[in-house]
């Protein structure tokens, strides 16, 4: 089980519900991603608000940071252990973890890992 942020209904920030889901495994060219670290956007106001309209419901958030811990069977430049980060869709970054195609990830170097500049706590 993991913990996600849905929204069922457009409104104000009451409407983002915390839910216990089962994270799927990942497909041969996606990865499973711990995430360290989300960025709130106005983008994901306009999501939550219904100004960008959704279909509903739907998870929230384009952009995250984390640490692969599984991957699928067809996936090769990623690694377990690698720390990676997106932005872009599916919309979703707001959990604990989730899986995402490879080729929306980007591998970040030692320089620019999660926790020397941020952490986030659920």
């Amino acid at each position: 089980m993991t913990r996600v942020v849905k929204i069922e209904k457009t409104g104000d920030p009451e409407v983002l519900k915390i839910e216990n889901i089962e994270i799927e495994q990942p497909g041969p060219d996606e990865a499973l991603i711990e995430t360290k670290a989300i960025a709130l956007n106005f983008i994901d106001c306009y999501h939550r608000s219904g100004l960008y309209p959704v279909k509903l419901p739907s998870g929230i958030g384009l952009e995250a940071s984390g640490i692969i811990k599984k991957v699928g069977t067809k996936v090769k430049d990623l690694t377990i252990g690698d720390h990676v980060a997106y932005v872009s869709s599916p919309i979703g970054a707001y959990a604990e973890e989730r899986v995402m195609p490879v080729n929306k990830l980007v591998k970040r170097s030692e320089e620019r890992r999660v926790g020397k500049e941020c952490r986030s706590r659920w």
